[in-house]
């Protein structure tokens, strides 16, 4: 009796597998004859697509961040596809980590969490205040609606690859897996822009500046990103790790980047390379924290006594940029004829003007673009100067902070970074592992790339530059909660047990 009873349980689900199967389907394909007969669109022809992408936002998280990484090298503002739209936004990364947000917030509100390792760790109530005082300086914000949706892009980059990686990495194979995920996916944009660039000649610079586009706005952010990822793939070209039939590969994915960094002729890009190896050193050489601090206070004081001299010696400086390599890393320093450093230093001082007038609560975050311009000085315009905020933001990512949301707002920021660095080389010092030190580093430097190029530039809008920025801050974390956990025990976690 009870297995009739269960074979009639079976009968009707089978049915109804069906007949929700052709409901769909016929639905679907009335829907789309309709609009191409009578409003002439394929609009219907997404639906699959959107209702395949809801179904892994419910169901597979992480399929989805990985798409989204390997997406991210060839995403595309939509406005170069859509013309004259009142909004902007990363097509098809920015919608994606959009529905990971809400979809986020649903599955918290319903009970799940993520672990109190992850939601009580230092750097992440930082991060709390962080967001909370952009919230605050979007309701003062001069320009509300502006404030809301950079505050919107900022959360949708960090609940998925600052919280949600967390969780993830906690499988130590995923953090690999985000690396080559992303590097791989760079490759065809690093060739797409190499064989543009050859086309225009090889030591044409002025080419070098926009034959990345459409996947990057300019050589600068290009540049930017490339070098996140060159300390991790020179860390694993020399470990010992890896089975020397991958370090052919790993050689060659190397000085593909190192080529491509070359050619983008990035100055930032370069310096900040210089800086990470310098990092590189002190943490080889095992120089103290003291020593270190030591030396910097007291370049510090030089500058500052022989500021004079030192201005003069820069406005001396002729050089512009130039296919010359050698000189055109000496035209970083040419603040008297170089209209790209004029024009950032003029960006810069109507930051500080900008703060001034607002010095708590700022203009409201993503403001600084249609506030800046009254404050530039006749003095100070450059030919590349422009009033309609078409030429960037504040090339700054601290003074654009403090612009917009007052010194709080650039305080909390230099917190995460200060931390994230804190927390990164005490865990490579508690470690003996060496894949674990590998790892631990290269996100460290990664992460240095970007805090100098964040000096003179700044792209955390952009999921090119935030996916690696709060991806590799997330490594750092969970390698710190797991030895905090595994009493210095790495072994479980490289094994993934």
């Amino acid at each position: 009796m009870k297995e009739v009873q269960q074979n009639s349980n079976i009968i009707p689900d089978s049915w109804l597998k069906y007949i929700l199967f052709y409901t769909i389907s016929i639905t679907f394909i009335l829907l789309n004859a309709f609009l191409i007969l009578k409003k002439d669109t394929l609009a219907a022809v997404i639906i699959p697509l959107a209702i395949l992408v809801l179904v892994t936002f419910i169901f597979s998280f992480d399929k989805l961040i990985w798409v989204t990484v390997i997406c991210a090298p060839f995403s595309i503002p939509l406005n170069q596809i859509a013309y004259g739209l009142p909004f902007n936004m990363l097509l098809p990364t920015e919608p994606i980590l959009l529905g990971v947000v809400v979809l986020f917030i649903i599955s918290l509100l319903m009970g799940k969490k993520l672990g109190s390792d992850i939601t009580r760790h230092p750097l992440t109530y930082i991060i709390y205040f962080y967001l909370g005082w952009m919230t605050l300086t979007s309701f003062t914000s001069s320009i509300p609606l502006v404030s809301f949706k950079f505050l919107l892009s900022r959360i949708w980059f960090i609940i998925p690859f600052f919280f949600l990686l967390n969780y993830l990495f906690r499988d130590q194979k995923n953090i690999e897996k985000f690396i080559w995920f992303f590097v791989i996916s760079f490759v065809p944009v690093i060739l797409y822009t190499t064989v543009r660039h050859l086309g225009y000649g090889l030591y044409n610079d002025q080419a070098a500046h926009w034959v990345m586009t459409p996947f990057f706005n300019d050589h600068t952010s290009y540049g930017a990103v490339l070098a996140m990822f060159i300390p991790f793939l020179l860390g694993f070209s020399f470990a010992e790790w890896i089975e020397k039939k991958y370090k052919i590969w790993i050689w060659g994915l190397t000085g593909l980047f190192m080529m491509a960094e070359i050619l983008s002729y990035a100055r930032a890009a370069w310096l900040s390379l210089f800086a990470a190896a310098g990092i590189w050193v002190i943490v080889k050489l095992r120089i103290k924290f003291k020593t270190i601090v030591i030396v910097l206070i007291s370049l510090l004081a030089v500058t500052f006594v022989f500021q004079d001299q030192i201005l003069q010696r820069l406005e001396k400086n002729s050089q512009d940029s130039s296919a010359n390599l050698m000189q055109h890393f000496t035209s970083m320093t040419n603040i008297s004829t170089d209209a790209s450093n004029l024009e950032r230093i003029n960006r810069w001082h109507c930051a500080i003007e900008l703060f001034k007038l607002k010095p708590i609560v700022g203009w409201g975050p993503g403001t600084y673009q249609m506030q800046y311009a009254p404050f530039q000085l006749t003095s100070q315009r450059t030919i590349i100067s422009t009033n309609s905020g078409t030429g960037g933001n504040a090339h700054s990512e601290y003074l654009g902070a403090l612009a917009e949301s007052g010194v709080l707002g650039m305080a909390s920021f230099i917190a995460i970074l200060i931390v994230v660095l804190l927390v990164g080389f005490k865990a490579y010092s508690k470690t003996n592992d060496k894949r674990l030190k590998t790892i631990l580093l290269s996100a460290i430097l990664g992460l240095v790339t970007y805090y100098i190029h964040g000096i003179l530039n700044n792209f955390l809008d952009t999921d090119k530059a935030s996916i690696p920025f709060w991806g590799f801050t997330a490594i750092i974390v969970t390698i710190d909660i797991f030895i905090k956990k595994q009493n210095d025990n790495p072994e479980a976690f490289l094994t993934g047990k």
